[in-house]
Protein backbone atom coordinates (compact mmCIF):
# COMPACT_ATOMS: atom_id res chain seq x y z
CA UNK A 1 0.00 0.00 0.00
CA UNK A 2 2.73 2.02 0.50
CA UNK A 3 3.96 2.81 -3.15
CA UNK A 4 2.25 5.19 -5.40
CA UNK A 5 -0.40 6.33 -2.77
CA UNK A 6 -2.88 9.52 -3.99
CA UNK A 7 -1.85 12.56 -3.06
CA UNK A 8 -5.41 14.38 -3.19
CA UNK A 9 -8.36 12.23 -3.17
CA UNK A 10 -11.88 13.42 -3.56
CA UNK A 11 -15.25 11.47 -2.66
CA UNK A 12 -18.66 12.42 -3.94
CA UNK A 13 -20.25 10.57 -0.43
CA UNK A 14 -23.88 9.53 -1.75
CA UNK A 15 -26.51 6.80 -0.42
CA UNK A 16 -27.36 7.81 3.08
CA UNK A 17 -31.23 8.24 2.05
CA UNK A 18 -31.26 5.21 0.47
CA UNK A 19 -29.07 3.40 2.87
CA UNK A 20 -31.56 5.03 5.44
CA UNK A 21 -34.62 3.90 3.21
CA UNK A 22 -33.79 0.29 2.77
CA UNK A 23 -33.65 -0.05 6.78
CA UNK A 24 -36.72 1.62 7.32
CA UNK A 25 -35.00 4.53 9.00
CA UNK A 26 -35.85 8.64 8.35
CA UNK A 27 -33.26 9.81 5.73
CA UNK A 28 -31.50 11.61 8.90
CA UNK A 29 -30.90 8.47 10.39
CA UNK A 30 -28.28 8.07 6.77
CA UNK A 31 -26.57 11.20 7.58
CA UNK A 32 -25.79 10.35 11.06
CA UNK A 33 -24.33 7.21 9.80
CA UNK A 34 -22.62 8.97 6.95
CA UNK A 35 -20.88 10.79 9.40
CA UNK A 36 -19.21 8.06 11.20
CA UNK A 37 -17.67 6.84 7.88
CA UNK A 38 -16.64 10.52 7.43
CA UNK A 39 -14.28 9.60 10.68
CA UNK A 40 -13.42 6.03 9.63
CA UNK A 41 -12.37 7.14 6.23
CA UNK A 42 -10.43 9.97 7.30
CA UNK A 43 -8.40 8.10 10.41
CA UNK A 44 -7.79 5.63 6.98
CA UNK A 45 -6.56 7.89 4.53
CA UNK A 46 -4.53 9.64 7.01
CA UNK A 47 -2.10 6.54 8.22
CA UNK A 48 -2.61 5.56 4.13
CA UNK A 49 -0.45 9.38 3.93
CA UNK A 50 -2.84 10.47 1.51
CA UNK A 51 -1.99 14.29 1.91
CA UNK A 52 -5.50 15.71 1.30
CA UNK A 53 -9.12 14.39 1.54
CA UNK A 54 -11.95 16.29 -0.24
CA UNK A 55 -15.41 15.23 1.24
CA UNK A 56 -18.90 16.42 -0.96
CA UNK A 57 -20.67 17.07 1.99
CA UNK A 58 -23.35 19.82 0.95
CA UNK A 59 -24.08 21.27 -2.43
CA UNK A 60 -25.53 24.07 -4.05
CA UNK A 61 -28.09 22.10 -5.29
CA UNK A 62 -28.42 20.45 -1.97
CA UNK A 63 -30.86 23.37 -0.64
CA UNK A 64 -34.14 21.93 -2.36
CA UNK A 65 -33.70 19.38 -0.34
CA UNK A 66 -36.71 18.78 2.43
CA UNK A 67 -36.96 21.50 5.22
CA UNK A 68 -36.47 19.10 7.66
CA UNK A 69 -33.72 17.23 6.03
CA UNK A 70 -31.89 20.31 5.36
CA UNK A 71 -32.16 21.23 8.95
CA UNK A 72 -30.79 18.21 9.82
CA UNK A 73 -27.81 18.54 7.35
CA UNK A 74 -27.04 22.28 8.97
CA UNK A 75 -26.37 20.67 12.87
CA UNK A 76 -24.20 17.50 11.37
CA UNK A 77 -21.27 19.70 11.40
CA UNK A 78 -21.96 20.72 15.15
CA UNK A 79 -22.69 17.09 15.99
CA UNK A 80 -19.63 15.52 13.82
CA UNK A 81 -17.13 17.95 15.26
CA UNK A 82 -18.02 18.07 18.72
CA UNK A 83 -17.70 14.74 18.76
CA UNK A 84 -14.49 13.86 16.65
CA UNK A 85 -12.10 16.83 16.98
CA UNK A 86 -10.00 15.91 19.93
CA UNK A 87 -9.27 12.62 17.67
CA UNK A 88 -8.48 14.81 14.60
CA UNK A 89 -6.40 16.81 16.81
CA UNK A 90 -4.83 13.74 18.33
CA UNK A 91 -4.13 12.21 14.49
CA UNK A 92 -2.40 15.73 13.49
CA UNK A 93 -5.61 16.28 11.11
CA UNK A 94 -5.79 19.58 9.28
CA UNK A 95 -9.23 20.76 8.78
CA UNK A 96 -10.50 23.34 6.00
CA UNK A 97 -13.95 23.75 3.51
CA UNK A 98 -14.45 24.48 0.67
CA UNK A 99 -17.82 26.25 -0.19
CA UNK A 100 -19.59 29.47 0.85
CA UNK A 101 -20.61 29.09 4.21
CA UNK A 102 -22.46 32.69 4.60
CA UNK A 103 -25.77 30.66 3.69
CA UNK A 104 -25.64 28.38 6.94
CA UNK A 105 -26.87 29.16 9.97
CA UNK A 106 -24.19 31.48 12.36
CA UNK A 107 -23.74 28.19 14.69
CA UNK A 108 -22.96 26.21 12.12
CA UNK A 109 -20.23 28.65 10.56
CA UNK A 110 -19.39 29.16 14.09
CA UNK A 111 -18.72 25.33 14.51
CA UNK A 112 -16.90 24.64 10.86
CA UNK A 113 -14.77 28.19 11.72
CA UNK A 114 -13.79 27.25 15.23
CA UNK A 115 -12.86 23.63 13.87
CA UNK A 116 -10.73 25.20 10.67
CA UNK A 117 -8.55 27.29 13.65
CA UNK A 118 -8.12 24.63 16.19
CA UNK A 119 -6.50 22.12 13.90
CA UNK A 120 -4.76 24.92 11.53
CA UNK A 121 -0.81 23.57 12.60
CA UNK A 122 -1.60 19.77 12.29
CA UNK A 123 0.51 18.48 9.49
CA UNK A 124 -1.28 15.45 8.63
CA UNK A 125 -3.82 14.94 6.49
CA UNK A 126 -5.86 17.98 5.19
CA UNK A 127 -9.51 17.20 5.36
CA UNK A 128 -11.66 19.56 3.32
CA UNK A 129 -14.94 19.26 3.16
CA UNK A 130 -17.08 20.67 0.25
CA UNK A 131 -20.20 22.35 1.96
CA UNK A 132 -22.72 24.58 0.16
CA UNK A 133 -20.12 24.17 -3.24
CA UNK A 134 -20.39 23.81 -6.58
CA UNK A 135 -17.83 23.89 -9.32
CA UNK A 136 -19.66 26.17 -11.39
CA UNK A 137 -20.27 28.22 -8.93
CA UNK A 138 -17.11 27.87 -7.83
CA UNK A 139 -15.23 28.88 -11.17
CA UNK A 140 -17.83 31.81 -11.95
CA UNK A 141 -16.50 33.35 -8.80
CA UNK A 142 -12.78 32.67 -10.13
CA UNK A 143 -13.57 34.55 -12.83
CA UNK A 144 -15.46 37.52 -11.54
CA UNK A 145 -12.34 37.76 -9.25
CA UNK A 146 -9.67 37.62 -12.00
CA UNK A 147 -11.60 40.42 -13.66
CA UNK A 148 -11.76 42.49 -10.98
CA UNK A 149 -7.76 41.95 -10.16
CA UNK A 150 -7.59 43.28 -13.82
CA UNK A 151 -9.68 45.81 -13.82
CA UNK A 152 -8.42 46.81 -10.61
CA UNK A 153 -4.79 46.85 -12.00
CA UNK A 154 -3.32 43.94 -9.79
CA UNK A 155 -2.20 41.90 -12.46
CA UNK A 156 -1.94 41.59 -15.97
CA UNK A 157 -4.32 40.05 -18.58
CA UNK A 158 -2.29 37.01 -18.60
CA UNK A 159 -3.98 34.11 -16.91
CA UNK A 160 -2.77 30.56 -17.70
CA UNK A 161 -3.89 26.94 -16.45
CA UNK A 162 -1.54 27.18 -13.89
CA UNK A 163 -2.44 30.44 -12.63
CA UNK A 164 -6.56 29.33 -12.59
CA UNK A 165 -5.57 27.43 -9.35
CA UNK A 166 -5.22 30.77 -7.27
CA UNK A 167 -8.59 32.00 -7.28
CA UNK A 168 -10.40 28.45 -6.72
CA UNK A 169 -11.27 27.24 -3.79
CA UNK A 170 -9.42 24.04 -4.10
CA UNK A 171 -6.65 24.63 -5.76
CA UNK A 172 -5.20 21.05 -6.06
CA UNK A 173 -5.44 18.62 -9.02
CA UNK A 174 -6.79 15.48 -7.96
CA UNK A 175 -5.59 12.39 -8.77
CA UNK A 176 -8.57 9.99 -7.31
CA UNK A 177 -11.91 10.67 -7.65
CA UNK A 178 -14.65 8.30 -5.75
CA UNK A 179 -18.26 8.03 -5.60
CA UNK A 180 -20.50 5.55 -4.01
CA UNK A 181 -23.87 3.99 -4.01
CA UNK A 182 -24.03 3.64 -7.85
CA UNK A 183 -24.32 6.66 -9.37
CA UNK A 184 -22.64 7.23 -12.43
CA UNK A 185 -22.15 11.18 -12.62
CA UNK A 186 -19.96 14.02 -11.23
CA UNK A 187 -23.00 16.29 -9.45
CA UNK A 188 -20.76 19.44 -10.41
CA UNK A 189 -18.15 18.58 -8.00
CA UNK A 190 -14.37 19.86 -8.72
CA UNK A 191 -14.77 20.04 -12.65
CA UNK A 192 -11.89 21.58 -13.09
CA UNK A 193 -10.03 20.21 -10.81
CA UNK A 194 -10.73 16.39 -12.15
CA UNK A 195 -9.28 16.32 -15.74
CA UNK A 196 -6.98 13.82 -14.89
CA UNK A 197 -8.48 12.06 -12.06
CA UNK A 198 -8.63 8.00 -11.82
CA UNK A 199 -12.40 7.62 -11.63
CA UNK A 200 -13.56 4.60 -9.50
CA UNK A 201 -17.80 4.29 -8.81
CA UNK A 202 -18.25 1.96 -6.26
CA UNK A 203 -22.06 0.39 -5.41
CA UNK A 204 -21.43 0.37 -1.85
CA UNK A 205 -23.24 3.48 -0.22
CA UNK A 206 -21.71 5.47 2.02
CA UNK A 207 -22.51 4.84 5.52
CA UNK A 208 -20.93 1.33 4.59
CA UNK A 209 -18.32 2.67 3.32
CA UNK A 210 -14.97 1.94 5.17
CA UNK A 211 -11.15 1.65 5.65
CA UNK A 212 -10.99 -1.53 3.34
CA UNK A 213 -13.38 -0.13 1.28
CA UNK A 214 -11.15 2.78 0.72
CA UNK A 215 -8.11 0.46 0.83
CA UNK A 216 -9.60 -1.29 -2.30
CA UNK A 217 -10.21 1.65 -4.05
CA UNK A 218 -6.57 2.47 -3.75
CA UNK A 219 -5.22 -0.68 -4.62
CA UNK A 220 -7.19 0.11 -7.91
CA UNK A 221 -5.88 3.51 -8.66
CA UNK A 222 -2.22 1.83 -8.00
CA UNK A 223 -3.04 -0.59 -10.90
CA UNK A 224 -3.79 1.98 -13.26
CA UNK A 225 -1.17 3.21 -15.91
CA UNK A 226 -1.90 7.33 -15.89
CA UNK A 227 -0.33 8.74 -19.11
CA UNK A 228 -1.66 12.26 -18.71
CA UNK A 229 -2.41 11.95 -22.62
CA UNK A 230 0.74 10.72 -23.57
CA UNK A 231 2.41 7.36 -24.79
CA UNK A 232 5.61 7.41 -22.46
CA UNK A 233 6.32 4.13 -20.61
CA UNK A 234 3.39 2.09 -22.10
CA UNK A 235 3.78 -1.14 -22.12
Amino acid sequence: MEANIPQTVAIIMDGNGRWAKARGLPRTAGHKQGAEAIRTVTLAANKMGIQKLILYAFSTENWKRPEQEVSYLCKLPGIFFKRYIKELMENNIRVTFAGELERFPESTQSVIQKAVNQTACNTGLNLDIAINYGSRRELVLAMRQYAQDVADEKRLNDMNEAGVSEYLMVPENVDLLIRTSGELRLSNFLLWQIAYAEFIFTPIAWPDFDSQALADCIKEFQSRHRRFGGLEDEK
